[in-house]
C-alpha cells in the first residue's frame, strides 16, 4: 500500500523514519529551515520576497503615507521634473506622480488578486473534477479550454471588456476567463496521474466516497504546482489590467492606475517630459518581475528533491 505523498514529503523534510508521521512542530521547523535555505541559496528569491512585502505594504497603507492626494491637482507646477518636493515629478495637471503611483498599487494588486484567486478556485475545481471522473465531463472541459486558448489571450480580454463595458468588474471577469485554462490543465493533469495511486485505492477501500477522495486526498496533493502558477499569473494579471487601461478599455481616468499613467505620459515623451511615463512603467515592470521571481522561489520551496 502506497503512502500519501504529503506524508512522504513531510517525512523527507524532517528526516523521520519511514512510516512515522512527524509531529506538527517538527514539520513547521523543517519548513522554515528549508525556507531560509532557499532564500540563502537563491538571492533573487530573497529580493523577490522583499519586493513583494514592499508592494503589499504600499497596497495596504500607501494611501495614508503619500504626501499628496492622488487626485489633487496643481500641487506643483505642471510637468515639472523630479525634485525634492516631487520625487517622480508632476503630470500635465500638476498632480504628484509619486503619490499616484503609490496609490495605484492597491488598485492594480487588488484586481490581480481577485481575478487570480477566482480563476484558481474555479479552474482548479473544474480541472480536478475532469481529471478524476474523465469521460464526457473531461471532453467538454478540455474542448472549452482549447477554445479559450485558441484566441490570443489579450485580444480575448479586449473583446470581453469591449462587449461587457469599461469597468473594474469587467476587467476582473476578463482576467479570470483568460487565466482559467492554466489552472484547469494543471489540476487535470496532476489529478489524472494520481487517481489510481495506492493511497487513493486505500481511501476507496476504506469506504470514502469519490467526492471525499477528490477533496481530501487528491486536491491537497495538487496544490503545490498550482501555487507556482498563481505567482506567475499574478504578474500576467497585473500586466493584463494595465494593458487594457493603456488602450482605453480598462480603468477610466482620473483614477490612479499604472496603465493609465503610462498612456497619459506617452504623449509627452517626444517633448522631453520622460518622467510622466517612465516611473509608472518602471513600477509596473518591477511588480511583474517580482511575481515572476516569486514563482521560481516557490518552485524551489515546494520541490521535494530540494529537501534532501
Amino acid at each position: 500500500m502506497s503512502a500519501d505523498p504529503s506524508t512522504l514529503a513531510a517525512t523527507v523534510a524532517t528526516g523521520a523514519a519511514p512510516g512515522v508521521t512527524p509531529a506538527p512542530h517538527s514539520r513547521s521547523a523543517a519548513f522554515w529551515r528549508h525556507f531560509f535555505h532557499v532564500l540563502k541559496e537563491n538571492p533573487f528569491t530573497l529580493v523577490a520576497v522583499v519586493l513583494f512585502i514592499g508592494f503589499v505594504f504600499l497596497a495596504l497603507f500607501g494611501r495614508f503615507i503619500v504626501p499628496y492626494g492622488p487626485l489633487a491637482t496643481n500641487v506643483g507646477p505642471a510637468l515639472s521634473p523630479p525634485s525634492w518636493a516631487h520625487w517622480f515629478g508632476t503630470d500635465a495637471l500638476g498632480r504628484d506622480i509619486l503619490s499616484r503611483v503609490v496609490v495605484a498599487t492597491s488598485l492594480d494588486l487588488g484586481m490581480a488578486v481577485v481575478a487570480v484567486a477566482a480563476s484558481f478556485v474555479i479552474g482548479g475545481l473544474t480541472g480536478a473534477a475532469a481529471g478524476f471522473w474523465g469521460g464526457t465531463l473531461d471532453k467538454v472541459v478540455m474542448r472549452a479550454t482549447d477554445m479559450i486558448m485558441a484566441f490570443p489571450l489579450f485580444v480575448l480580454a479586449m473583446g470581453i471588456v469591449a462587449a461587457l463595458g469599461n469597468s473594474i468588474a469587467n476587467i476582473i471577469i476578463a482576467t479570470i476567463v483568460i487565466n482559467l485554462p492554466f489552472y484547469i490543465r494543471v489540476a487535470r493533469t496532476e489529478v489524472n496521474v494520481r487517481r489510481d495511486a495506492g493511497f487513493v485505492e486505500a481511501a476507496r477501500l476504506s469506504g470514502n466516497s469519490d467526492v471525499r477522495i477528490l477533496f481530501v486526498h487528491l486536491i491537497p496533493n495538487v496544490l503545490p504546482p498550482m501555487m507556482v502558477q498563481i505567482s506567475l499569473n499574478m504578474g500576467w494579471a497585473i500586466l493584463n489590467a494595465a494593458g487594457l487601461s493603456f488602450i482605453g478599455l480598462g480603468v477610466a481616468p482620473p483614477d490612479a492606475e499604472w496603465g493609465i499613467m503610462v498612456a497619459e505620459g506617452a504623449t509627452y515623451i517626444i517633448s522631453g517630459e520622460w518622467w510622466v511615463a517612465l516611473f509608472p512603467g518602471a513600477v509596473l515592470m518591477l511588480a511583474v518581475f517580482t511575481f515572476n521571481l516569486l514563482g521560481d522561489g516557490l518552485r524551489d520551496l515546494i520541490d521535494p528533491r530540494r529537501r534532501t
